[in-house]
């Protein structure tokens, strides 16, 4: 495809806790037949739950970030040890000795995005960094360690435990995977203290440091592909960790990655496909074969893209756990739904689950709330095509299947409706007729000039919804 540069805008404002990602992309469609067919797949489900779980979540702080010494809003770190570096990452990394979350189950998470209408989950296996919640056997730093105290509990190998509870609901299976990892000698090498999110070495200069680094995440992903079972996507995070020819310098964050970390991602897919085939890599930010799908980050595009794109957004305004997070509507995810697949894309959305294993009780509420919704109007999601013809025009946003189009009214917070709503331009000219999904018997249609107005009966569940479908044939 020829070069598509896109300027992601931000929703809204978010918290220090949730960083942002911008860039411009260079889409290349993967050339395997099972790619392209497990591709097609998830671009009809359009709906995921993303986690990030880790031992930061026993201090609410935002995930890995509060180690990293560099100077953002999202690295700042707090609490009784904050003043020394060396002593705050001694203390964090000791959080592995307490973390117990004794009230995991994730048949009731997989349960409840299910009913919310999710149908795929990306976990985080490995954050920046270098926990594990997964047994690895490369490293000791891992949930299942003997250094853990929930290691003796039955549920212990956390991602195993989540992947099949969700494959059980036939969710499609993504494992989060970050590719740097500042637990590791191999990367944050000792000998030279680290002074960003990079490596802490030049890999040219100590080339087999590097080469047990690239053995190391090549034995990690082995081991999620070939012993977790049925794998749909491998969701790649960190994306400094790249060769230096593909960093783009009109992105402000990849101008700053000093030297060549190039992990041989074609050796790595090439391994996990043979284990999982027709797995979708998503290798975030590095445009080209391996990045199957773009992944805005907090943000939404202006406008319809023609490539397979998931806008990954906070639930609450952190993407780990923090304690009296805020978290958004019901009608603000909805709302963000339906916004995104009418640009052909979907939404993947994270909720960070608490240090006792269970998520707050408003995400809980707020699934439940946008699984209502779903249920009247999911024929308007599902398998829906976006029609870059039909752009957003104020509150409606628009997605069709074949000659079938869905008009969604997003209403506003404390929106009153009256019973008639007025769509206007050349979608108006080709209506034949109208029905409003969760209301029986046919839409009164009326026209003036290129205007159409919907009258339709305004009951409660209409009149309190966050978004009217109306299937136009």
């Amino acid at each position: 495809m020829k070069k598509i540069f896109l300027l992601l805008v931000t929703l809204s404002a978010v918290g220090v806790y949730a960083q942002q990602h911008t860039a411009s992309y260079r889409y290349k469609a993967p050339s395997d037949p099972l790619v392209q067919q497990k591709l097609s797949e998830w671009q009809k489900i359009k709906f995921g739950l993303l986690m990030h779980w880790g031992t930061y979540s026993q201090w609410g702080v935002v995930e890995s970030w509060s180690i990293c010494p560099e100077d953002e809003g999202w690295t700042v770190r707090r609490g009784p040890y904050s003043s020394d570096w060396y002593t705050y990452l001694k203390a964090y990394q000791n959080l592995q000795t307490s973390f117990n979350p004794v009230k995991f189950d994730p048949q009731k998470w997989a349960a409840a995005a299910k009913d919310a209408g999710m149908r795929y989950v990306v976990f985080t296996t490995k954050h920046h960094d270098g926990f594990c919640m997964f047994d690895s056997h490369e490293t000791d730093y891992k949930i299942t360690s003997s250094k853990s105290p929930f290691a003796g509990n039955p549920k212990a190998n956390v991602a195993k435990e989540i992947f099949d509870a969700f494959r059980k609901e036939n969710f499609m299976i993504g494992a989060y995977f970050s590719k740097p990892d500042w637990n590791t000698d191999h990367y944050w090498w000792r000998y030279f203290p680290p002074k960003s999110r990079n490596v802490s070495y030049d890999p040219k200069k100590y080339p087999e440091k590097w080469d047990g680094f690239k053995k190391f995440t090549y034995n990690q992903v082995k081991e999620l592909m070939s012993e977790y079972g049925r794998m749909d996507i491998l969701w790649l995070d960190g994306g400094w960790v790249r060769p230096l020819s593909s960093i783009d310098t009109s992105v402000e964050w990849q101008r700053t990655i000093p030297y060549d970390q190039d992990i041989d991602m074609p050796r790595i897919a090439a391994m996990a496909r043979d284990y999982q085939p027709g797995l979708l890599v998503v290798d975030r930010t590095v445009h080209g074969e391996y990045e199957n799908y773009v992944t805005p980050e907090q943000a939404v595009p202006d406008a319809y893209l023609p490539y397979p794109w998931e806008s990954c957004i906070t639930m609450g305004n952190s993407w780990s756990y923090v304690p009296n997070d805020k978290y958004k509507s019901s009608r603000k995810i909805i709302h963000l739904l339906t916004d995104i697949i009418s640009k052909n894309g979907s939404l993947l959305l994270n909720i960070g689950p608490g240090p006792d294993g269970e998520w707050d009780p408003v995400a809980y509420e707020r699934l439940q709330q946008v699984g209502a919704w779903m249920k009247t109007n999911s024929e308007a999601i599902y398998e829906t095509e976006a029609d870059p013809g039909l752009p957003k025009q104020g509150n409606w946003v628009f997605t069709r299947k074949g000659k079938t189009v869905y008009a969604i009214y997003q209403t506003a917070e404390n929106e009153k409706l009256s019973g008639k709503l007025e769509l206007t331009g050349r979608i108006a000219d080709a209506i034949q007729s109208a029905t409003l999904l969760g209301q029986k018997g046919k839409v009164s249609v009326s026209r003036s000039g290129n205007t159409i107005q919907f009258i339709f009966d305004l009951n409660e569940s209409i009149a309190k919804s966050e978004a009217l479908v109306f299937r136009l044939e």
